[in-house]
């Protein structure tokens, strides 16, 4: 039997013929593909058990339609006390999080906690709960990029790196993918493996198990050259502290030209140019997602100072870190 994410089980997690209601908090700002994950999962097993055992309704911060990352606005059937009734609430989150959860629907989380039989963040969702003092003493996980400022923020929490973690009544899950994962989890525990595997054909995929990690070591690229593909990954696991083009280059192997003409091949980019623009998109999702002061940021995506990370910021995105901010 595959090794479980689960520490001790919460009672939704468990076999049961009764139906199941999740309330979705869904704040401004978060992926459809999140919402999907969550939902579409459980309208497939209804469709192959051939009834609605599983049930949801959408409720949102001011009971209003939600805009999502893409544009699309989601429905709601009301503000947070529209969940009151369902068996656990589900909070889903993403950008900017801290915008959507305001103080007072911090306190309402908070308050209405003993009201689920479990409490779930998807994504971003977990620092909202964790904001309610609703993880303190559990683990719990986040999306990948946010682990580190997740664990120093909350260090009551026992962060782990897992796709997704149930312990006792709280579960979470790192993003879209590992929601998936979760549901399909969800419908493992309460009607058993078949029906798990014949809704996750549904969707061509397969289950992964929670205690996997966010991210696996990358296949290589076939389009690309494998020296090429071993140079990215060194970039990426040195963005606060980037090599030159001649140390990467002499770290796979190749003379600092022959590096520089294989990447012209297959990226029509220099080493240091793509260098550059992985560093710079790490900053930009720093400078959107978080309120790290622009020194901070520029220090952890190896920039020397917060203005040599605005010049080159704006000569790539055409306006300034805090004008992104503002």
């Amino acid at each position: 039997m595959a090794k479980s994410a689960e520490i001790f089980s919460t009672p939704i997690f468990a076999p049961s013929p009764q139906p199941l209601t999740l309330a979705l908090l869904v704040l401004p700002q978060a992926s459809i593909l999140e919402v999907a994950s969550t939902l579409d999962p459980l309208r497939a097993a209804n469709r192959h058990l051939g009834s609605e055992l599983y049930r949801w309704r959408v409720v949102s911060p001011n009971g209003q339609a939600v805009p999502l990352t893409c544009g699309i606005e989601l429905p709601s059937h009301g503000p947070l006390t529209a969940a009151e009734g369902a068996d656990a609430l589900v909070v889903i989150a993403g950008f900017q999080q801290w915008q959507g959860a305001t103080q007072p629907l911090i306190r309402d989380l908070a308050r209405m906690a003993p009201r689920f039989a479990a409490m779930g963040g998807i994504d971003a969702g977990s620092w909202v709960l964790a904001r309610a003092g609703l993880l303190n003493g559990y683990k719990a996980t986040v999306h990948w990029e946010d682990l580190e400022d997740f664990a120093a923020t909350h260090p009551a929490i026992d962060v782990v790196p897992d796709r997704f973690i149930i312990d006792r009544n709280r579960f979470t899950a790192g993003g879209a993918a590992p929601a998936a994962d979760l549901m399909l989890h969800l419908i493992r525990s309460r009607h058993g493996p078949a029906l798990a595997l014949q809704t996750a054909a549904s969707f061509i995929t397969t289950a992964r198990d929670g205690h996997e990690p966010q991210i696996s070591p990358a296949k290589p690229d076939p389009r690309l050259d494998p020296r090429v593909a071993l140079a990215i990954a060194r970039m990426e696991s040195l963005l606060d502290s980037p090599e030159t083009s001649a140390e990467t280059a002499r770290a796979v192997g190749l003379s600092p030209r022959r590096l520089e003409q294989i990447f012209a091949e297959n990226l029509g980019l220099t080493p240091a140019a793509y260098g550059q623009s992985l560093r710079l998109q790490a900053a930009r999702r720093m400078i959107t997602d978080t309120r790290h002061p622009l020194a901070e940021v520029a220090l952890r995506c190896g920039f020397s100072s917060a203005s040599a990370l605005s010049r080159a910021f704006k000569a790539k995105f055409g306006q300034s870190p805090r004008g992104l901010r503002a």
